[in-house]
């Protein structure tokens, strides 16, 4: 079993940055595919950014290439979102998951372990 505590959230005026954390424990984790997901009201929770723990290959969705940086801390076992340029259109729940997966997948359905969620409101 895996547990992830997600914190950084809040309300920023667009143009702003935030920083998002993920705080995991539990069973090694060393294998496994880290992602973080958003939704925003009426719509599918979507990937952001994943990567591959033991490797650090890096996957960003499009909308948020150039603008977002995922990374991890091995020591302290906690993955990173640095969101700079942030957008109204970000706005949403932000989610880490993990994944046992040996790839990067971004399909949520998929993903074995979920935070709790960490809301990101950017106004215009």
């Amino acid at each position: 079993q895996v547990q992830l505590v997600e914190s950084g959230g809040g309300l920023v005026q667009a143009g702003g940055s935030l920083r998002l954390s993920c705080e995991a424990s539990g069973r090694t984790f060393i294998s496994y595919v880290m992602g973080w997901f958003r939704q925003a009201p009426g719509k599918e929770r979507e990937i952001v950014a994943a990567i591959r723990w033991s490797s650090g290959y890096i996957y960003y969705a499009d909308s948020v290439k150039g603008r977002f940086t995922i990374s991890r801390d091995n020591a302290n076992h906690t993955m990173y979102l640095q969101m700079n340029s942030l957008k109204p259109e970000d706005t949403a729940v932000y989610y880490c998951a993990a994944d046992r997966s040996i790839v990067v997948r971004s399909n949520p359905r998929v993903y074995d372990y979920w935070g709790q969620g960490t809301q990101v409101t950017v106004s215009s």
